[in-house]
């Protein structure tokens, strides 16, 4: 998975995600461009563990460089 973010704003541009499990990530991508978040807020946000989510928040984390697990 892959975050793209504007630098200037640290809004939510787009996502690339690849993988059989795909589908089941994008929703909270969509959410989070539809409202604005930034990486941190999405980051911020508690994700189950262990799910597939955690990768959207750890691309997130990774922006701003502050993944946990790298």
């Amino acid at each position: 998975m892959h975050c793209c973010y504007s630098q200037g704003t640290d809004r939510l541009l787009g996502v690339h995600i690849i993988g059989p499990n795909a589908g089941e990530m994008i929703a909270e991508a969509g959410l989070a461009m539809e409202y604005g978040a930034s990486s941190e807020d999405v980051a911020r946000t508690c994700h189950a563990h262990p799910t597939l989510s955690e990768a959207f928040k750890e691309a997130c984390m990774a922006t701003y460089d502050k993944p946990i697990h790298s």
